[in-house]
């Protein structure tokens, strides 16, 4: 393609006022008549459009470079918000687990307690009965002493017999009923504190 000398005049003065040129396929196309001014345009034309063509490729690098970065940084920080929710999930799990355990050893030790009360007041019922059943062998083994020997104090120890059975009844229903209460209230009082 040739271009008309008046134009070739009018793109060399518009290069030389505002410093624009050609660039691009067109100069490919272009082919000379032998003015060497021109000649001269269209090198530094090519000139131009290559290091212009040079820059534009190293500012797409340098995009792309960027767009790179930014993608892995970006699936880098979306494999961090997995790795969150997967800690949140196992936190979680581990959360429910603890209240598990915590539920259950409270139980347990609930149960414990309640078989140390029960087995404490076993004890004690054991423990009074003995009494009561010794008092009551010993004092019923000196009344039958007393008969067999014929005192005269018979009548006294029948008294004191009686008395110190009736006492010993007493005791054993209020060590009963005591041990009853303290039970009831131990029962009512470990209910209120679960609910």
């Amino acid at each position: 393609m040739i271009i008309p000398p008046r134009i070739q005049d009018e793109l060399i003065e518009l290069s030389h006022e505002k410093k624009i040129f050609l660039e691009g396929n067109i100069l490919k196309v272009i082919e000379y008549d032998g003015r060497e001014s021109f000649e001269k345009y269209i090198e530094t034309c090519k000139e131009k459009d290559r290091d212009t063509r040079a820059k534009r490729l190293e500012v797409t690098k340098q995009v792309q470079a960027q767009n790179r970065e930014l993608k892995d940084k970006a699936q880098e920080l979306e494999q961090k918000a997995q790795e969150n929710d997967t800690l949140m999930l196992d936190l979680k799990g581990a959360l429910e687990l603890a209240e598990g355990a915590k539920a259950s050893a409270e139980n347990n030790l609930d149960i414990m307690q309640k078989k140390s009360q029960f087995e404490l007041i076993g004890n004690i019922v054991q423990v009074a009965l003995w009494v009561i059943m010794g008092v009551g062998g010993i004092v019923t083994g000196m009344y039958v002493l007393a008969i067999m020997h014929g005192s005269d104090e018979t009548t006294l120890i029948g008294s004191t017999w009686s008395n110190l059975f009736g006492i010993l009844l007493t005791n054993s229903f209020s060590i009963i009923g005591t041990i009853m209460g303290v039970k009831y209230a131990s029962g009512n009082s470990s209910q209120e504190s679960k609910n």
